[in-house]
């Protein structure tokens, strides 16, 4: 008998899912062009947007040879659709002096240049949330997928970076799609192989931290290979590592070939001999010797004394628990609990146990290659895991404990909550345990906090609140101030006794002040806060 309200509500419940799908990623895409329109250029920005004009007007690789050039591609499809006027031809400075020129002194608008250059990125961030979707259907079902996909658009920390003409969500997502196709090559090696190689070289060529994953990626194409069974196993195991490994390395090389057909390398910046075994690494690396020779600055650069801030303290060089620590910071309290149940569920549920090693084993990899770098910059060097993590935190509701879905649904509307009271404000975000983002100053530096974003903010403040007032300026960013209409002066170069009125500093430079800053800011008082990571003293 037909029964026409049980076919409605099957073909209901067959559209709910796509639907809350498409809800959650249309919330990410609003938060993200929202965060992206009102930021001004982070600290890393200028660089990116100077090589990916590079690239489009056949200046080859002569800016920022540090990092492949993949994600500056990327940069380059907003940068040619902006219309952007490059004047380089004949310039000579740095790669910081020739972005900051690109965007302030070729009679470009800064603001809609920089939006056009961060419009690719999040087209890209978001069709990886479509990859965490289908990657968590595949394993949890289509519930699995909705609670992975809310992590992941929810994410401060993805959508802070997804929103930004910078590397490091092309790298993870990258990554995160070789590791689906690797699973699903279980049962469609002749296709998937060679598209989880191209997605691993596009991760390559876009970071070279990277690297620390293609070993693993490459035994997880011989376990694909591997799993279906019967006769030459390990033939077929030889073979699918082969494919993955091959089409990376053409992968790079084509990128490379696509930012400079003739590949030029004439280096402008020092490139440092690298001794021992990261050098003899580096030599059999088979990859164009500008990809080789940006790892070496990549080594050199780990050799820095960098300064770190964390909890308060200021101190040289790094701490092997900074990130572990960050992220406890910067990760909503419900993505930590989900996270941790979901790696749970995955090796607790026996169905689940053959995905483990593709959905746990390259998130710890990559953790420990990065908590062992010099640089304690933020949780962008680890923003991976909001990727992977979540895929496994949808594992959760293949556990058939009737009270899973409700505490699980309950963590992800927390999760939800606490990004929707952040908004606009991503990037320094700190969840509720920490004192939320107006505290996150208080224990973390940098990328975190502070990464150069509100400088428009500042100027709209300074004119709406202080018009006519004296101004002193130490802001931590690339923005050029005056080309916002701030005028100030650096209270750093003139004597104590003659800085008075206004006195504006970046967070992160005051939570590493010392010497003549530190003594003006022990003689002021705080007056206003602009974006969570510029305050405002009277002095």
């Amino acid at each position: 008998m037909w029964r026409p309200g049980l076919r409605v509500s099957e073909r209901a419940r067959g559209w709910l899912v796509p639907l809350v799908a498409v809800v959650l990623l249309a919330q990410m895409a609003v938060a993200m062009v929202t965060a992206a329109v009102r930021q001004t250029p982070t600290i890393d920005e200028p660089v990116y947007v100077g090589a990916a004009a590079d690239y489009l007007h056949g200046y080859g690789l002569r800016h920022n040879a540090e990092h492949p050039p993949l994600g500056k591609l990327v940069i380059a499809a907003g940068v040619a659709f902006s219309g952007a006027r490059v004047d380089g031809a004949d310039f000579d400075g740095g790669q910081g002096a020739w972005g900051r020129h690109l965007l302030y002194e070729s009679g470009n608008d800064p603001g809609r240049l920089l939006l056009a250059a961060r419009l690719p990125v999040i087209v890209l961030t978001l069709l990886f949330g479509v990859v965490v979707f289908r990657f968590a259907r595949e394993l949890a079902g289509r519930w699995g997928a909705v609670l992975a996909l809310a992590l992941y658009a929810c994410s401060p920390d993805v959508v802070a970076h997804g929103s930004l003409a910078t590397l490091d969500v092309p790298t993870a997502g990258f990554l995160l799609t070789s590791v689906w196709l690797l699973w699903r090559a279980r049962t469609r090696p002749r296709w998937c192989l060679p598209l989880a190689g191209a997605a691993l070289g596009a991760a390559v060529a876009t970071k070279m931290s990277a690297l620390a994953a293609f070993p693993v990626l490459v035994g997880l194409a011989a376990l694909s290979a591997w799993a279906p069974g019967g006769a030459r196993r390990w033939r077929r195991a030889v073979l699918g590592a082969a494919v993955v490994a091959l089409a990376a390395v053409a992968v790079v090389w084509a990128v490379y070939a696509l930012a400079d057909p003739r590949l030029r390398w004439a280096p402008r910046q020092h490139v440092p001999d690298v001794a021992g075994l990261r050098g003899h690494l580096v030599a059999l690396l088979p990859f164009p010797e500008a990809y080789r020779d940006g790892t070496r600055i990549q080594f050199h650069l780990e050799t820095y004394p960098w300064e770190g801030f964390l909890f308060g303290r200021v101190y040289t060089g790094s701490l092997w628990y900074y990130l572990p620590a960050a992220l406890l910071v910067k990760t909503p309290l419900g993505a930590l609990a989900l996270w941790a149940a979901g790696a749970v569920a995955v090796l607790a549920v026996r169905r689940l146990r053959p995905a483990a090693p593709y959905v746990l084993l390259p998130a710890l990899v990559l953790l420990a290659a990065a908590m062992r770098g010099s640089r304690d910059f933020g949780t962008r060097y680890a923003v991976f895991l909001p990727m992977f993590l979540a895929v496994a935190a949808g594992c959760v509701l293949a556990v058939r404990w009737r009270w899973v879905p409700v505490v699980s649904g309950a963590l992800a509307v927390w999760v939800a909550v606490s990004s929707l009271r952040t908004y606009p404000y991503y990037l320094p975000y700190a969840n509720e345990a920490f004192g939320g983002t107006a505290a996150t100053r208080r224990h973390l530096h940098d990328s975190n906090v502070d990464w150069g974003q509100d400088l428009g903010r500042l100027a709209d403040r300074l004119r709406e609140r202080y018009p006519g007032e004296r101004v002193w300026l130490v802001y931590k960013g690339s923005g050029v101030p005056s080309a916002y209409g701030i005028d100030a002066e650096d209270p750093r170069r003139v004597p104590e006794g003659d800085v008075h009125g206004l006195l504006v500093v970046s967070d992160s430079a005051a939570a590493k002040a010392r010497g003549r800053l530190a003594d003006l800011l022990a003689g002021s008082r705080e007056v206003d806060r602009v974006g969570y990571s510029i305050t405002l003293y009277r002095r």
